[in-house]
């Protein structure tokens, strides 16, 4: 099992568990809430046979890493990629961030730069601001998030079963299995009861200035019939605010796009990030503090 220690709670260890395959430019995938990096099941195997070395991790809260109490902000997650980032030595990494993991990717580019990093891609990503405010009119009323969270806390399983309903557009498309959905929920329900509400904040910080200053090639993948994230609020306005960003559009596609429309998503993902530049070799001869057990 790897894990990489990402700082202590009280005196036990805050570890991140990650997932590290094939060889050739690194691509790190950054998962959604409330899921793990298990939901990136059809495009790992795209990206490695693509010839890419492919990093997945479960964030803090999530699937096998550490299920503390704190750290659910953007600026904490952010910093929790860069460890990642640093102790695996990833140079010329292209980071993707599904949905909540526009914010690991946005922040990350916004405080630590692109030095490691020489692509981006935002799926169905809750970027730029998902908060509806008088200086963001075409956010989401705050009402919304504040039921969210008042449903999570009555009745965390039941409230994650309606949740996947709008994910993946159940009854509206045949496009994902009655087993595939489940294997969603179980992920879920086996999150920090903490982290699944206390995540729910990351979504509404402002990423606008975070974005302005990307200064790497970046793609907007979003689903046209997304329930859950609203194109309008997010999707459709990333170009305002991304200097060099590409943006598609999938008709008919919800939330959990990267399942139901992985052939589509795989395609223009792979064309974005073009040919991988072979065996990646570390720029230094330490070896990394990540802890395997």
């Amino acid at each position: 099992m790897a894990l990489i220690m990402v700082g202590t709670e009280n005196t036990t260890p805050i570890n991140l568990y990650y997932e590290d395959h094939g060889v050739g430019t690194p691509v790190v995938l950054i998962h959604g809430w409330p899921l793990s990096g298990r939901s990136w099941e059809k495009q790992v195997p795209a990206l490695i046979k693509a010839g890419f070395r492919v990093i997945t991790y479960d964030r803090r809260g999530f699937g096998q890493s550490s299920q503390v109490a704190t750290g659910y902000d953007a600026n904490t997650l952010a910093s929790d990629l860069d460890v990642l980032m640093t102790q695996l030595d990833l140079r010329g990494a292209i980071l993707v961030g599904f949905s909540m993991g526009g914010v690991e990717v946005a922040r990350y580019l916004g405080t630590y730069g692109s030095d490691r990093v020489s692509k981006a891609v935002f799926a169905g990503a809750v970027t730029p601001f998902l908060l509806k405010t008088e200086d963001n009119k075409e956010g989401v009323d705050a009402s919304v998030f504040e039921d969210i969270k008042k449903n999570i806390i009555a009745d965390r399983p039941k409230f994650l079963t309606s949740f996947f309903k709008d994910f993946y557009n159940l009854g509206m498309l045949d496009k994902i299995s009655d087993e595939a959905v489940h294997m969603s929920w179980l992920t879920a329900v086996g999150a920090s009861p903490i982290g699944t509400l206390k995540a729910v904040d990351s979504w509404l910080e402002d990423f606008r200035d975070d974005l302005r200053s990307i200064d790497i090639p970046a793609l907007v993948i979003h689903g046209e019939a997304d329930k859950t994230v609203p194109v309008k609020a997010s999707g459709a306005r990333m170009q305002e605010f991304v200097r060099n960003c590409t943006y598609n559009l999938i008709n008919g596609a919800p939330h959990g796009l990267a399942w139901t429309h992985a052939e589509e998503f795989n395609q223009i993902l792979l064309e974005f990030v073009g040919p991988s530049v072979g065996a990646h070799i570390p720029l230094t001869t330490s070896s990394p503090t990540h802890l395997r057990q």
